[in-house]
């Protein structure tokens, strides 16, 4: 069993992630695959990861990508819906967990003090979100409503902490801090399919981009 990292606080990592801009998101169909994506992600200066636990052998992904990619890398499990999920991603080494909609994951991890960044679409389940417990909201899919409509929700709830996940492009990308977005969390336009076995060299080419963009963002 690896030694467990330091306990993230809820303020640190919207804090972290308002500074990052950006997440990447893994979730590819080969376990070798996503380590070696994530750690080339790491490699190109990409601090925050998100491992979905969709990933072939999430547990073994998330605990080696965790022990190999430093200090200064945080790594979160994405797609945590169940208390016992909670336990297996924490367990892995996972510092955060994000989940797709409003699930008992969000309750439980907030009780055990890890930052969660809860999945809703809706205002009413962004408000309910953050009853639960979030730190932070991962509006999801954006691609469905679009930076225009991240402004709109954000417009009443101005104190939360935004996160558009899904579609997100690299012009989108833009379009979404200029909203508001706290950062973007980017799968298949930045990861490609380079967590299946596709090409490293490119993967490490958008993310020189991507990372560009949001430091670029940062003014």
């Amino acid at each position: 069993m690896m030694m467990q990292p330091t306990p993230l606080k809820p303020n640190d990592l919207v804090a972290g992630l308002s500074e990052a801009r950006l997440l990447a998101v893994i979730r590819g169909n080969d376990a070798d695959a996503s380590i070696a994506a994530a750690l080339a992600l790491v490699e190109e200066g990409v601090k925050y990861l998100e491992i979905a636990i969709t990933t072939p052998d999430a547990q073994r992904v998330i605990e080696t990508v965790c022990e190999h990619a430093g200090p200064e890398a945080v790594i979160g499990a994405g797609t945590v819906l169940t208390v016992d999920d909670v336990a297996a991603v924490l367990g892995a080494g996972a510092r955060f967990i994000l989940t797709p909609s409003l699930a008992p994951s969000i309750a439980e991890a907030a009780e055990r003090g890890v930052p969660v960044i809860a999945g809703a679409f809706t205002p009413s389940e962004c408000y309910r979100g953050m009853e639960l417990g979030a730190s932070a909201i991962k509006l999801f899919p954006a691609s469905a409503g679009g930076p225009e409509y991240l402004k709109a929700v954000r417009d009443p709830f101005p104190d939360i902490p935004f996160i558009a996940i899904g579609g997100v492009g690299q012009a989108e990308a833009v379009e979404y801090w200029r909203r508001g977005a706290l950062a973007v969390g980017v799968g298949g336009p930045l990861v490609g399919d380079a967590a299946s076995g596709g090409d490293l060299a490119e993967l490490r080419s958008r993310a020189r981009a991507y990372l560009q963009l949001a430091a670029d963002s940062r003014g």
